[in-house]
Order: structure tokens, then sequence, then C-alpha cells
């Protein structure tokens, strides 16, 4: 019948069921965190485009609210998170074990997800089910940056809407955006005095 029949399968979680992975929330609502590399939130989020949704993925360390890692697909899946993951590892490097905070949506609760975990000393904690204030920093980066920049706008095109959350992040929110928890400093400006 059909050349790979798991290729046709439901898996639980995606389709309104069970979720096949959760964790405990370990994070626990403990925002501030006394070190760099020692608690990350992840999320994702969608942008309007003429082409269709385009698909954020961010990773932000929970010490400076810097986003460390971030990624833009066409689709929703767990390749785009795992891309900011990954590159949020790669740019960091963690020497030490670190906690990796996400809600129960299914690219976090998939195979691949917590393989890459498991593979990159990562460990993870989950959001309860339906409490958007669990992953409230990761919710709050999406909400300024849907107030500041996107707005109500549709881009024309998902390389246009790439180019200006790489605007957003990379020369606005981590080297100029003051932050109350880092003593009014912008992320990169805090991480660079602490490391002094």
């Amino acid at each position: 019948m059909f050349a790979n029949p798991q290729l046709h399968t439901r898996r639980p979680g995606k389709y309104g069921g069970r979720p096949s992975v959760v964790v405990d929330n370990a994070l626990d609502r403990q925002f501030d965190v006394e070190a760099a590399d020692k608690a990350w939130v992840t999320d994702i989020t969608y942008i309007r485009t003429c082409e269709g949704f385009a698909y954020l993925a961010v990773v932000i360390d929970l010490y400076s609210r810097r986003v460390i890692g971030w990624a833009m697909q066409s689709r929703q899946t767990t390749d785009v998170v795992l891309q900011a993951l990954l590159r949020a590892v790669w740019r960091r490097k963690p020497k030490d074990q670190a906690l990796v905070h996400s809600d129960q949506g299914s690219q976090f609760t998939s195979m691949g997800w917590a393989s890459f975990l498991k593979h990159h000393n990562l460990v993870h904690s989950m959001s309860r089910r339906g409490n958007c204030h669990d992953n409230a920093v990761a919710e709050s980066f999406f909400n300024l940056l849907k107030r500041e920049r996107i707005r109500r706008r549709v881009y024309r095109s998902r390389r246009e809407a790439r180019q200006d959350v790489f605007d957003y992040i990379e020369m606005f929110d981590n080297p100029k955006r003051k932050h109350v928890r880092n003593g009014m400093l912008s992320p990169d400006e805090f991480e660079r005095r602490q490391k002094t």
C-alpha cells in the first residue's frame, strides 16, 4: 500500500491527544538565574507574510535575557525549534548542564527534540498544560517583537520577514534594548560587564 507506513501514522500530541513526552516543570518560574547558560527558555510563534506564515523559534538565556538562538521556517515542525537550539548550543557552548524550558507543543515533545537534548547535555523542563505564565519570558519577547516591529504588518515574503526579525534581534534587542532585570543594560552589555 504505502511505501513507508510510518509517514502516515498519527502521532500523539499532534492531533489533540496527549503529548508523547511530558517532563516536570523544573524551572518552576525561577526566571532570575545567577549565571549564563544555566537556564534557557524557548518558544515558537508565527509571522504573517504574503507567501503564508513564517514560524519563528527563539532560545533566550534567562541570565541576561539575550536571544542566543533563533530560526525561521515556512513550516511549524520540530526542525525549526531544533535549528534555534542548535544555534544556541553552537553560540554558547555551555560547559555544564543547561536547563531548557518549553511549553508542551508537539515540536517540544518529539523524539528528535528529546534526543538532541540528551546528546548535548541539556535538561528539559516543561510548562504545565495551557499555562502561559510558566514561559513568561519567551512570551514577553514575542509580545515586544510584535508590538514594536511587526504590529499588524504582513510581509511581502518570508525573506523580508526574516531580514526584519534579524534586524530586530541582532541589531536592536540584544545590543540595545535596556532591561530592568539587567540594571537597565542591554543583554550584550550586561554579559560583557559580568565577564570583566
